[in-house]
């Protein structure tokens, strides 16, 4: 279809307006319309139908302030759709890549409306041109380009407030916005995959009852299906592929209004559960020096991204997707930290979790936790008090920076996911990596002050196996995407107990279940912040596929009508574990534990015992073969510079990777006469014997025989004192 032609002639109407806020504000009145860009020579602002498929004008913005370019049209109100084309040079050799050709997204855009429809015409360059992308492109790419939206941000939030959940209290729960609510039965069909979906009573009744505390949702912003993926038939699910920082994807939404996003916000926050989102302003859509001109490469380009130092033309690809947002620059990082208040301020989100988040604290001299980005987090009265949790790697140099993030800082524990997983398979040497991951891992994370929190303890993420597929596949199964299964992980530290994929074997199934109860319980009962993917928690499969970034089906949709009996087992396991973490402090406590002597009781912090019941020694830590050994948490040994009373409780977690039974004498604790066990991952959930167990009281002195491959946890009961005796 031929467009109509633009009216191309400077607008009377415009007034000068102000160069700040940055993006399209209504007042009331009209709108203000600010954008940043220091080497242009020239910004149009350019008006579309309410659909965005017709242009209706194009309006010179005609002031230029601190470089910013401004006007203020007061006849334009919410809803008002629009674009802007930008003129500058175009001297790729330089870094310049402006094109007014290709209609531009406003960064600070809250809203979008439309799609990216691909074509040769959302490159800057020629395609197939002898000179790549030194060449100039002519193209219009407005008719395939989504359009921003001029939005109203009144919302009355009523009596929502937020949970406010301390961090040691955290249960984090990773999911996808879409894939949760898909195939949910309790979701009328025009809401699933939506926000308006997530916010549904039984999904949200759901998470309460699992006793998840926090959602940590996967990006929501707005982003791009790479053109490669959908020519293969194929979407970029994940959305790690941002090309707006304040506008949520129209894909997740139901309705034509963000405000959708605030309610769902509101009725998690109403269960008490807080809204984590993954965000990316480590790279954007764009891609490198062949990538389209969609926003930021064509209003600012040597600005807003690093490019090599001595040939500008090319990008620094410290993100592996071809470019590195330049974060070092004043307007970059301005508009990360206002992009981060908006979500906190006007859509009240409770925290961030930042995708490769070394790049954020690297400036041109390498990695600095006094970089400019993570002091304005830590400065800003906004940011400080957020959770605030990084992915601690990149592929640049000095990429891996696990416990090198500032104070105020969690981060994703790669080593706990990794030790976890080697101990459980039955690898040799695992005991010593262990203890440091239960305990918090303070060899990376007690420093500056920092608390056990500090660590996010994984064992599975949306990046690789599912818990399910963890205990039942050897090898990756990624066929579907499409890249003759190059792609993904090769070194899972997975194990298919015999069978790789699905089995009838009732005893590998049995094993399985087991192995998936040990893990989960594991990650629960170590000190730290634990995040569970969604769907472990009742055995979800991705069927060995362990980089479904690219699957927007059945394979990444939650199966809720497909959850069996062994499904239904796990999830009430997952319930009581996490219900035993919230009901005891010793798992959760404020500082690390390091085995050290509280003077007042006498009591260590913790104890490392053998199978016999006494101290681990160095011959036991060094002895490959052991894969069995205790953990004594006594609550009279207050954590060191705690001042708060002791608590009266001393827990035993035992664990045996060990392929066959372990006896296990149950040691002997002052005031404390007998034991009880609280779980024992080789029962299952509808056991009758869970019931005698729990009843039942096991002296000390006594051996427990443990499971092979198994992990129990047990409660001192201690001697009544005379006063109790006498009431």
């Amino acid at each position: 279809m031929k467009l109509a032609k633009p009216n191309l002639s400077h607008s009377s109407r415009i007034m000068e307006g102000l160069p700040f806020p940055l993006g399209a504000t209504w007042d009331g009145l009209g709108v203000n319309f600010a954008l940043f860009s220091a080497n242009a020579t020239k910004v149009e602002l350019c008006l579309f139908d309410q659909q965005g498929k017709r242009e209706l004008e194009r309006i010179e913005l005609p002031e230029y302030t601190d470089e910013v370019w401004h006007g203020y049209l007061p006849d334009a109100r919410p809803g008002t759709v629009y674009g802007y084309r930008v003129h500058g040079p175009y001297e790729p050799a330089a870094g310049h890549r402006f094109n007014p050709n290709k209609l531009l997204l406003d960064p600070y855009a809250k809203a979008l409306i439309g799609h990216l429809h691909w074509s040769d015409a959302h490159f800057g360059y020629r395609i197939g041109s002898s000179k790549e992308d030194l060449s100039f492109d002519r193209r219009d790419s407005a008719a395939g380009m989504p359009k921003c939206v001029v939005q109203d941000p009144a919302f009355t939030w009523g009596r929502s407030r937020r949970p406010r959940i301390p961090w040691d209290r955290l249960i984090v729960y990773e999911t996808h916005v879409r894939g949760y609510t898909m195939r949910h039965p309790a979701v009328p069909p025009n809401l699933r995959g939506t926000f308006s979906g997530l916010a549904q009573k039984d999904v949200v009744a759901y998470l309460r009852a699992l006793g998840i505390t926090a959602i940590e949702l996967l990006p929501i912003h707005a982003f791009v299906d790479d053109r490669y993926l959908l020519e293969k038939g194929l979407k970029n699910y994940w959305g790690y592929n941002s090309i707006g920082f304040f506008a949520p994807d129209p894909r997740y939404m139901a309705t034509a209004f963000v405000n959708e996003f605030k309610e769902m916000v509101s009725r998690l926050h109403d269960a008490g559960i807080e809204v984590i989102l993954d965000v990316v302003y480590n790279h954007t859509a764009e891609g490198n020096e062949r990538g389209p001109t969609l926003s930021f490469k064509g209003i600012d380009n040597a600005s807003y991204y690093r490019l090599m130092p001595d040939n500008p033309r090319y990008y620094i690809n410290d993100t592996g997707t071809g470019n590195t947002l330049n974060v070092s620059h004043p307007r970059v990082l301005q508009m990360v930290t206002d992009s981060l208040r908006y979500w906190a301020t006007e859509m009240r989100v409770d925290g961030f979790r930042f995708d490769l988040a070394t790049i954020l604290g690297r400036e041109w001299h390498g990695f600095d936790q006094g970089g400019g980005f993570l002091d304005a987090c830590r400065q800003d009265p906004v940011l400080s008090g957020l959770k605030l949790i990084a992915e601690p790697w990149d592929i640049g140099p000095g990429g891996y920076q696990v416990g090198g993030f500032p104070p105020g800082w969690a981060e994703w524990n790669d080593r706990f996911r990794d030790s976890v997983r080697s101990y459980w398979k039955g690898d040799e040497g695992y005991l010593p990596d262990l203890a440091a991951r239960l305990t918090g891992s303070g060899d990376f994370f007690n420093r500056r002050g920092r608390r056990p929190w500090a660590s996010v303890n994984f064992i599975t993420a949306h990046d690789g196996f599912t818990l399910h597929d963890l205990v039942s596949y050897n090898e990756k199964h990624n066929e579907a995407n499409g890249e003759d299964n190059r792609d993904g992980h090769d070194h899972n530290r997975s194990w298919n107990h015999g069978v790789e994929g699905p089995t009838d074997d009732p005893e590998i199934r049995a094993l399985r279940e087991r192995q998936k109860r040990n893990l989960l319980a594991t990650l629960l009962l170590s000190q730290g912040t634990p995040m569970i993917l969604a769907g472990d928690e009742f055995g979800r499969t991705q069927q060995g596929n362990n980089n479904t970034y690219c699957q927007d089906n059945e394979l990444n949709w939650i199966d809720w009508e497909g959850i069996d009996d062994d499904g239904y087992r796990m999830i009430e396991f997952v319930r009581r574990v996490i219900a035993i973490r919230q009901n005891y402090n010793l798992l959760h406590r404020g500082r690390f534990l390091t085995g050290a002597v509280d003077p007042a009781s006498g009591a260590k912090d913790v104890r490392w015992l053998t199978p016999a019941g006494t101290d681990m020694t160095t011959e036991h830590w060094e002895d490959p073969n052991a894969r069995c050994m205790g953990m004594l948490l006594d609550g009279r040994a207050r954590a060191t510079g705690i001042k708060r009373p002791a608590e009266d409780t001393t827990l035993l977690l035992v664990l045996n990777a060990h392929h066959d039974v372990v006896g296990f004498t149950l040691p002997e604790v002052e005031g404390g006469e007998a034991w009880r066990c609280l779980i024992d991952t080789n029962l299952v959930e509808d056991d009758p014997a869970q019931e005698d167990l729990h009843r039942r009281r096991f002296m000390s002195g006594e051996e427990y025989l443990v499971t092979g491959r198994s992990l129990l946890l047990l409660e001192l009961l201690r001697h009544k004192r005379a006063s109790d005796r006498r009431s």
